[in-house]
């Protein structure tokens, strides 16, 4: 079963204990929705894999729907901004959300201040991807796998560095989860982005780096690096010969890079389900799986049960792990 399959499945046994209103909103649906155009808040800049697959989708859904869905981009406070927008406008319907699991479960604990409330201010509507992290290493590491890695880095406390896209990202708190799991001391070393982090781990300016799988497709042949492992907890189908760090001495390691969609609180609770039937339809299309492979995503329909179990399960993880290391935003 695929990594973010099994996720959601796990998640989805807390989902009976979800509040209803959490849920999904209570009030009727317009007889004539959608009547005008949607408006789909991308929280990542143009141009990213996320960004890209929002744009794959917007208009078949469209098509589906008989009305434009038209993208706007709101990135920055790793999607806060575009959180609190569409927090606070109105539930009528034409406004929804395309976020990352950070934005979702992470920012509350990173930021002292955030504008918006996960679950208050939200209706699940479906997952809608994901993009499996690596980590790799500078090919002079005397590493083959997390196993050996973890026994190198004891034998040299505070010697080995890893480098992510930046303080607060979703590759930073995974290296810190790699730490507190593998009980080792390794220095992280922020950079402005993966590919920055790539270049690094290749240049042996750290020797180790976590990054997206997209950023690293490149280079998985080049011999410039070498890959330690797949950080979910089990294989991906996008490089199903890649081990993963819980298979190869880092049991029960997980965490998987992914986004979905969400709408207002108020958003009547029969919108939510039409738009998770059309969306999670686009999702299942074999045109949209290839293209989403071919950017380095996997789709990931779910019910917005599944949606809400998941946010709830993984939000005290990342806060255990934030207060933890004590890791910050820039």
């Amino acid at each position: 079963m695929p990594i973010t399959r099994r996720l959601i499945l796990a998640a989805s046994l807390l989902a009976a204990a979800a509040a209803p209103a959490t849920v999904l909103a209570q009030a009727a649906a317009p007889a004539n929705w959608p009547s005008k155009p949607i408006r789909l808040v991308v929280t990542f800049p143009p141009g990213g894999s996320s960004d890209a697959a929002a744009r794959l989708v917007a208009p078949r859904l469209s098509e589906r729907l008989g009305q434009p869905v038209v993208i706007e981009n709101k990135p920055g406070a790793g999607g806060g901004v575009g959180l609190e927008f569409v927090a606070k406008t109105p539930g009528d319907g034409y406004t929804i959300v395309l976020a990352s699991a950070g934005g979702l479960t992470a920012n509350p604990s990173l930021y002292k201040q955030l504008g918006y409330d996960p679950v208050k201010d939200f209706a699940p509507v479906t997952m809608f991807g994901t993009s499996p992290f690596v980590l790799m290493a500078n090919p002079s590491l005397a590493a083959a796998n997390v196993g050996d890695l973890i026994k190198l880095a004891k034998s040299q406390p505070g010697r080995l560095s890893y480098a992510s896209g930046g303080n607060g990202t979703a590759m930073h708190l995974s290296g810190e989860l790699l730490k507190s799991m593998g009980q080792i001391n390794i220095v992280h070393i922020p950079y402005r982005g993966s590919g920055p982090a790539l270049t690094a781990v290749m240049a042996g300016d750290t020797q180790l780096a976590i990054a997206d799988i997209t950023t690293v497709a490149g280079q998985l042949k080049s011999g410039r690096i070498k890959v330690l492992g797949i950080l979910s907890k089990e294989r991906s189908a996008l490089a199903p010969d890649l081990p993963t760090l819980n298979e190869t001495g880092l049991r029960g390691f997980e965490s998987a890079g992914w986004f979905a969609i969400l709408a207002p609180a108020a958003t009547p609770a029969a919108v939510v389900q039409r738009l998770n039937a059309e969306i999670t339809t686009v999702l299942r299309s074999p045109e949209i799986r290839e293209r989403f492979a071919a950017a380095g995503l996997e789709p990931l329909p779910s019910t917005p049960e599944e949606l809400a179990a998941l946010m709830k399960s993984e939000t005290p993880k990342w806060a255990r792990v934030i207060k933890e290391s004590g890791a910050t935003v820039d």
